[in-house]
């Protein structure tokens, strides 16, 4: 793998902050291009809508070139492997030497040629392919929800770990001033002590009651399932062609989580950002009051917050911090700040003001990135953690993990976040994974 120059500008900025030199470089150096040697390349693995979107971004990132696309599906695999020849061939790039298609990502990850992977597939495949490129010496984008279980999340952390790459998981809030802004002002206490903060997202996983169809040729439906439980292909499972919605495959088990792992992985996820617990978790875990509850599991950190799961209909999905001095309600595009009873701040077009109103002087500040996937080139290249870390993207999706296990089972659970293990006789430690099936094994 090559060895990158420093990302100029960013170590520019962060030279300039620190000596406090008002320096400005001319545009011209900001957007003078990236010579062909120093350009990170890049394979997909998953095409489909998500895919193709991420997809669409690198290719409009100069410092990249997209050389191999894969997915288990010829008609996605060719529709993307076009798209990246057809951008290139317009912008007339001598370097570019061809996109390959790959129908088993096996082969990509054997290619020396290919510095990181953006990984798109279901989530059921996720920690699998993520361990085999961290061992293939790959960086690594992959998609939210990290994984499948509490289990295989602790093996991606210990895999990337130990081949040391970069990863960030597309949880792309973080990348998102609201998002940021919000926490910061929990963080540093503008809202007084953080009494409780509720959760909007959709329900728990079902297992999959879909009928067979025939199966259609072009799509390899063995290698589709991969670790997940042999059955018949059903097409709202995967959709045969280019689709240009999202599959509801993460609607089931066995290949997903629902709407918590879905779009809890962006909500939960905040929730644990603003409490400052990336590197930690909750310690007991109440179910909801009925077997079929769709919202109401509640869970505890060890400092007494309670975190509820609520209806995504209160008035829609999003993330509620309550302290003793007021109240922050965000979304994406979304944001309220009430304090003493009175609203302070509404909408996102003047976050800088209201942190700046609001902050104290030397106030806690987190880590800003404005694009996740910029943010990502620039950790290849300083090999510095990016802003969603695989231990990061782990502890958000066990957090998911735990609410749907408290859905499933319907049992109080006491929880060791340090060890990441069941505590005070509570819970089944055969929770903590998934089966896999045949070959696909992990942890």
């Amino acid at each position: 793998m090559k060895t990158f120059p420093p990302l100029n500008r960013r170590s520019f900025l962060r030279a300039t902050a620190i000596a406090g030199a008002p320096f400005l470089l001319p545009s011209h150096v900001w957007s003078a291009p990236t010579k062909p040697s120093d350009r990170i390349t890049l394979g997909f693995i998953g095409v489909g809508i998500q895919g193709r979107g991420l997809m669409g971004g690198f290719l409009g990132d100069a410092a990249t070139q997209t050389i191999a696309v894969c997915d288990v599906d010829t008609s996605r695999r060719t529709d993307a492997q076009k798209r990246v020849e057809a951008h290139y061939a317009k912008k007339g790039d001598a370097s570019f030497k061809g996109c390959a298609a790959h129908a088993d990502f096996r082969e990509m990850l054997a290619r020396k040629d290919i510095d990181a992977v953006v990984i798109a597939t279901p989530d059921h495949w996720h920690a699998y392919i993520a361990i085999a490129a961290a061992q293939a010496g790959k960086d690594i984008y992959c998609e939210k929800p990290l994984c499948q279980s509490i289990v295989e999340a602790r093996a991606m952390v210990n895999a990337v770990r130990k081949n040391r790459r970069i990863f960030q998981t597309g949880s792309m809030q973080r990348s998102a001033k609201e998002f940021r802004v919000a926490c910061e002002l929990v963080r540093n206490g503008v809202l007084g002590r953080i009494e409780r903060i509720e959760v909007g997202v959709g329900g728990p996983g079902k297992f999959c009651d879909l009928p067979a169809e025939p199966a259609e040729p072009g799509l390899d439906w063995d290698r589709w399932l991969g670790p997940a439980p042999e059955r018949p292909y059903n097409s709202i499972l995967s959709p045969r062609g280019v689709h240009n919605h999202y599959p509801m495959w993460r609607a089931y088990r066995e290949y997903g989580g629902g709407m918590v792992t879905d779009w809890g992985a962006h909500h939960f996820d905040i929730a644990q950002w603003g409490m400052g617990m990336d590197e930690s978790g909750p310690v007991e875990i109440l179910p909801a009051d009925r077997p079929d509850a769709q919202s109401g599991v509640r869970y505890r950190y060890a400092n007494g917050v309670e975190v509820t799961h609520v209806a995504d209909a209160k008035p829609g999905n999003g993330v509620w911090f309550h302290g003793t001095a007021g109240w922050i309600y965000v979304n994406r595009g979304k944001f309220e700040l009430w304090l003493g009873g009175q609203k302070k701040a509404e909408g996102t077009a003047n976050l800088d003001e209201v942190a700046a109103a609001h902050l104290p002087a030397k106030a806690v500040r987190l880590y800003a990135s404005t694009n996740h996937r910029a943010d990502f080139l620039a950790s290849i290249r300083s090999r510095k953690k990016p802003i969603c870390d695989v231990e990061t993207g782990a502890r958000t999706v066990s957090v998911c993990h735990l609410v749907n296990l408290a859905y499933y089972h319907g049992q109080p659970m006491k929880w060791d976040p340090r060890h990441e293990r069941f505590a005070g006789g509570t819970g089944n430690p055969e929770w903590l994974n998934v089966p896999h099936r045949g070959q696909w094994k992990v942890g």
